[in-house]
């Protein structure tokens, strides 16, 4: 059966995170050719920005996105990657600057500039501007980040009605699987290896396979998922990877040498992680209580 347009693929292999094949060669060049119309040779390149930046090449985005003669969009994405390579104090300026651009009188219907701004605002945990961006969008990644968020801020209600949207155009709904509990888990990993199979695993496949796991009571095969998140798909830098590796570790009742090396690398290079926080501020409040009880 004939694909939908030439980007399906390459939209398949950005969502489900393998962006290895997606910047300036392989399944983008295969893209390239033949005649596109330009609203998809729009896409095609925020495709590319899209894929960079989770491969954390943000110089070259802000190098290719962040000219006055670029779309909003391009602007947008420029203006992520910005954020996240930019220290804690410059972070604000970046916010001021996507603020600018969503004021723009095209702003209110161009999708793609939407839902670069949200991903921008759920880098800052600004949730409810990140809600504000996409909430009346009827596109299928608008729906998805409004699904999300929903979840992010426990309403599986609200993250129902989007997921009912988006069963129209019959995507499969592993993630609001793995939010109700063990009860569907097994579902939510049955689908994620499904895809893993059709597509090929990415870090993100298999974080989410390792969580569907966790959450039905199978940790030994949520730590192979993770183990091979790391020796394969470079998840020993990944947030993500680390802290789900960290909680399975202590579900399979691991000792703490065991995970002390994932937290250490943890706050060497994800300082800012809300985890990383919680435990810095945890740690602090156990020091500042046991000195009380340390003799002179």
């Amino acid at each position: 059966m004939a694909e939908p347009d030439e980007l399906y693929t390459l939209r398949a292999q950005y969502w489900l995170a393998n962006y290895t094949p997606c910047p300036r060669r392989g399944l983008a060049r295969s893209a390239s050719l033949g005649p596109m119309p330009p609203h998809l040779k729009s896409e095609r390149e925020e495709l590319m920005l899209r894929a960079q930046i989770g491969l954390g090449q943000y110089d070259r985005v802000v190098a290719e996105g962040g000219g006055r003669d670029k779309s909003p969009a391009m602007r947008a994405l420029a203006l992520h990657a910005s954020y996240l390579s930019s220290a804690e104090a410059a972070r604000p300026g970046v916010l001021d600057g996507l603020r600018a651009l969503l004021s723009s009188p095209e702003s209110a219907s161009n999708t793609s500039l939407q839902l670069a701004a949200c991903h921008v605002y759920l880098a800052a945990n600004q949730l409810r501007e990140a809600l504000q961006c996409v909430h009346m969008g009827l596109t299928m990644e608008h729906l998805a980040m409004c699904v999300q968020i929903y979840i992010k801020i426990d309403r599986l209600d609200l993250a129902k009605d989007a997921l009912n949207l988006l069963k129209q155009a019959d995507e499969d709904r592993a993630g609001p699987a793995d939010h109700r509990g063990s009860a569907r888990s097994d579902d939510a990993a049955h689908i994620f290896a499904t895809l893993s199979e059709q597509y090929g695993p990415s870090l993100m496949l298999l974080n989410c396979m390792a969580v569907a796991n966790m959450v039905g009571g199978n940790y030994d095969a949520a730590e192979t998922n993770l183990k091979e998140a790391i020796s394969e798909f470079g998840g020993g830098g990944d947030a993500d990877t680390l802290v789900n590796m960290v909680v399975c570790s202590q579900y399979l009742g691991k000792r703490g040498s065991d995970i002390d090396g994932y937290l250490n690398a943890l706050k060497a290079m994800c300082a800012s992680h809300p985890f990383v926080r919680g435990i810095v501020q945890v740690e602090g409040a156990f020091e500042r209580e046991a000195s009380k009880y340390l003799t002179a």
